[in-house]
């Protein structure tokens, strides 16, 4: 639209008549996150507020963020689903987008998301994310469509979750957008491993607490299965060689958080080799 651009800017000037559109607040979570948050930030310009709140970056995203919008605030780190909470309780307006620092909003969401909010038939909505790995954008295997609830009221919705997938709570209904969050998730395959052994970690101790166990079946069944899943049947294949690895991949991650679920039970039970040597005097 036409309107004023400089809104961002100054998040706390009220206009004196009720808008009809509720005001859209952005928070973004950041740590060391100077390669991606200018580009994340700017893809939500059109916002009345944006909100940063950086667990104690060391390099230059704090500043970088604080060129965009003054809402800058640096606190420790208390797990994902306490910031993200946090950076909600810091806005200005009870419409919530959260995005991450290595996602974009496309202009196309960003106009869905505005006209959807006159006025909203729903208490959140959900939209597709598209992850761009190996040179192209990945709408195959498990990836796509990859729907992330992320537009929220937050009177009527928090994020909850252990972890690893934490996601948004809603008391009503919720919808769904059409236009993509673009996400930049990898720099390469070594980050991408680096990102599996992290989160396969988190995943092995969240089942191994909801009483999950890993044996035979599970290590040598589930791996393939995900493969011929994220192929076959979510369409990998089409993706060529990019398809291939990224199926192999995810099948790895499934792979690695049983065997890490397994190395939990393991040490749970005497008699195995992680059994503490005693030391020979």
């Amino acid at each position: 639209g036409d309107g004023p651009k400089a809104v961002p800017y100054r998040p706390y000037s009220r206009s004196s008549t009720l808008p009809a559109v509720p005001k859209v607040s952005v928070t973004v979570i950041t740590k060391n996150e100077s390669a991606h948050i200018s580009a994340a930030l700017a893809s939500v310009r059109w916002a009345d507020e944006i909100i940063v709140v950086d667990s104690g970056s060391v390099d230059d995203t704090v500043a970088l963020a604080r060129q965009v919008t003054e809402r800058v605030v640096v606190r420790p780190w208390p797990g994902y689903v306490a910031q993200k909470n946090f950076a909600a309780t810091l806005a200005t307006n009870d419409w919530i987008l959260s995005l991450d620092a290595d996602e974009r909003i496309t202009p196309t969401l960003a106009q869905e998301i505005q006209s959807t909010l006159t006025p909203p038939a729903h208490k959140a909505y959900r939209m597709p994310r598209v992850t761009w790995h190996l040179g192209r954008w990945i709408r195959t295997t498990d990836w796509y469509p990859d729907d992330q609830l992320r537009l929220y009221d937050r009177r009527s919705a928090e994020w909850t979750g252990q972890y690893v997938h934490e996601a948004v709570s809603v008391d009503g209904t919720i919808g769904r957008l059409n236009g993509e969050i673009e996400h930049f998730a990898y720099r390469d395959i070594s980050e991408h491993l680096e990102t599996i052994d992290r989160y396969t970690t988190y995943a092995a101790k969240q089942m191994k607490e909801s009483g999950r166990h890993a044996g035979l079946l599970q290590l040598a069944g589930h791996p393939p299965l995900a493969f011929l899943r994220n192929y076959i049947a979510r369409g990998g294949i089409r993706d060529g060689i990019p398809g291939l690895i990224i199926s192999s991949l995810n099948a790895y991650y499934v792979f690695l958080k049983f065997a890490k679920l397994r190395e939990l039970q393991s040490s749970r039970e005497p008699g195995t080799l992680n059994q503490p040597r005693t030391p020979e005097l």
